[in-house]
């Protein structure tokens, strides 16, 4: 099966299941982000991660999902398998009704996260589907498993590297 862009040029369909995931240490703190990427028609598989200073586990989470998105080339069909309550059901319920009220939530209060919110549908309207799936966190599922602990890790070294870089030599 194939894709056709416009010019009549065509690309191979492209399935990709991701599994991303955030941490911060602390809240707000240093965070870091993981997605495992993952074609599903290949085989082949790319990890993603890095660093997110001074974040929120909120943030952290979204940084994820937004660098799978941008990572996959426009026009995949995209399976995003979080953790995080807060992305998925963002993603799928709150946004259109946050839209409707002007970047609003019930409170009417301006919606946390904006930002990221806005760089994660930009990405997602790239692919030519993208299903979002919760998964529930440190319940076995060896690839989020895998996400959080990359996500840990590069949470854990940039914290290491900020308290490097505040001792102060004699």
């Amino acid at each position: 099966m194939t894709e056709t862009l416009q010019g009549g040029e065509s690309l191979p369909h492209r399935e990709i299941t991701t599994h991303f995931d955030g941490s911060c240490l602390g809240n707000p703190g240093p965070g870091g982000f993981a997605a495992i990427l993952l074609n599903d028609l290949t085989g082949s598989r790319k990890t993603l991660k890095g660093p997110v200073p001074d974040t929120t586990n909120n943030r952290a989470e979204l940084t994820a999902a937004i660098n799978a998105l941008e990572f996959i080339r426009p026009g995949a069909f995209v399976t995003m398998v979080g953790d995080s309550q807060y992305v998925i059901k963002g993603i799928t319920e709150w946004l259109p009704v946050w839209r409707k009220r002007g970047w609003r939530g019930k409170d009417n209060k301006p919606v946390s996260n904006q930002d990221l919110w806005l760089q994660l549908t930009g990405a997602a309207e790239r692919a030519a589907k993208v299903e979002w799936v919760w998964t529930k966190g440190h319940a076995g599922n060896p690839l989020n498993e895998e996400a959080d602990r990359l996500a840990r890790a590069e949470a854990e070294k940039l914290k290491a590297r900020l308290r490097r870089s505040q001792i102060v030599m004699p």
